[in-house]
């Protein structure tokens, strides 16, 4: 079987190849595509360091990656870092939090790439109409709902934030993971865990009432364990954006996750290029870096990001093996929501469990939202569908409305002028004939 990774040439791409080597994988063959040639050599050299029974092959054309594919990953980055960077800065210094997935940093991401996506989607279709694609690109939820339109529901999102707060909640208190069945809803990037059960056990509800056990959980220390208590379940961490908007704020104005990771694969790039023979221990190296600063802004100073049993290529790899070797597995995914979410539309996308199988995934029934976490919701999914509209249509007005609207933002004269400074960052914004 085929597998196509569009962005070939990003950072992460190892250990998409590592767990493929390492799993029960079908796949015999990998293309990795890249609009760089430079980054597509570097990560060559990486994993032609690493055990290889999988064939692979690179190329900058499109099309010759696409055909003939089982699966596409997606994982591309339009505007790259510098566009992470100047997104980000650009609401800081209006006031309002501008993580790429979350606010109108995310907005700013999503604008530049739902046309790449789009078109991207429109050549799956006509290469490779029986493919699945297995979407990473941020905003995760937006840019899996957009293809979707092209594609059905043969694009799937994932993300490895939820499965990863059940396997560290699972090991906190004993338990396998693999046996533990999650509540969970929500949308990308917001969402909650209300019951994790295993047996006659609810390991959400044990753990609210262990003093030692939730001082271990990430999601305690950065928003506070009486503030998990008081709520009743555990938030997704990016939820720590929202609940603690001001803190954030202050914590990021010294210097941005992007600004970060420009430095760190700014200096990765160069070195593997020049010394290709030494790229697999650079990477290692950097890759170490890259995970234990993973949202340092919002954990207190002297704690470690806790391992999670299991990043987001183990996802990618568990939901093709369901699929390809039609082997039923449950998982969180990006799905299309039917009726697994009351009160969000029947076609958006959302984040809930889906029992995988050969024929796909299907979501599975959660527990209807209470008001405030439904409005929440709401909310942003009318703002990520405002602005799937603006980007499809090249809508200024619609992406000023979806800016506005979001909770993070409380003005519309700055949702105008994030507007104004993204357009100046990417000229080409709303050119019907651009991207």
């Amino acid at each position: 079987m085929k597998l196509s990774i569009i962005g070939g040439g990003g950072f992460r791409v190892p250990l998409v190849y590592q767990a493929l080597v390492a799993g029960d994988s079908l796949i015999d063959q990998v293309w990795l595509h890249d609009t760089s040639p430079d980054r597509l050599a570097v990560i060559e050299s990486v994993l032609s360091q690493l055990p290889h029974p999988i064939r692979v092959h690179a190329t900058t054309v499109l099309d010759q990656a696409l055909e003939g594919s089982d699966f596409v990953f997606s994982a591309i980055r339009v505007g790259g870092l510098p566009g992470r960077i100047a997104d980000e800065r650009a609401a800081i210094e209006l006031g309002v939090i501008g993580q790429e997935t979350t606010g109108p940093g995310g907005i700013a991401y999503a604008l530049r790439t739902i046309p790449v996506a789009l078109r991207m989607a429109a050549r799956v279709r006509a290469l490779a109409p029986e493919a699945y694609v297995i979407n990473f690109t941020n905003p995760a939820g937006m840019i899996t709902e957009a293809m979707q339109e092209v594609l059905g529901d043969r694009v799937i999102g994932i993300c490895d934030t939820p499965s990863g707060l059940g396997t560290r909640l699972a090991g906190l208190l004993g338990v396998p993971a693999d046996q533990v069945r999650l509540d969970y809803a929500g949308l990308n990037h917001l969402g909650w865990l209300r019951g994790a059960h295993y047996q006659d056990r609810d390991l959400v509800q044990e753990i609210l009432a262990d003093d030692a056990a939730l001082s271990g959980l990430e999601e305690a220390q950065i928003m506070g364990a009486d503030w998990l208590r008081t709520l009743g379940m555990i938030p997704n961490e990016y939820l720590y954006y929202y609940y603690c908007d001001r803190e954030a704020l202050a914590a990021v104005r010294a210097g941005t996750r992007g600004e970060f990771l420009q430095r760190q694969q700014d200096d990765f790039y160069r070195h593997a290029a020049a010394q290709p023979s030494g790229a697999l221990a650079a990477w290692r190296q950097t890759l170490s870096e890259r995970e234990s600063s993973y949202m340092a802004e919002a954990r207190p100073a002297g704690t470690a990001r806790p391992a999670s049993g299991g990043g987001y290529e183990y996802q990618a790899l568990g939901l093709m093996t369901a699929i390809a070797a039609d082997q039923p597995q449950a998982m969180i995914l990006n799905v299309r929501n039917e009726d697994a979410v009351p009160g969000l539309p029947p076609g958006s996308v959302v984040e809930v469990p889906c029992q995988v199988d050969g024929k796909g995934p299907r979501p599975l029934p959660t527990t209807a939202p209470s008001g405030a976490e439904l409005g929440l919701l709401q909310q942003v999914k009318a703002v990520e569908q405002l602005t799937i509209r603006s980007a499809r249509d090249r809508d200024p007005e619609a992406a000023v409305k979806a800016i506005a609207l979001h909770p993070l933002v409380d003005s519309v004269a700055v949702a105008r002028e994030l507007l104004a400074t993204y357009r100046r960052n990417t000229p080409t914004l709303f050119d019907m004939d651009s991207q």
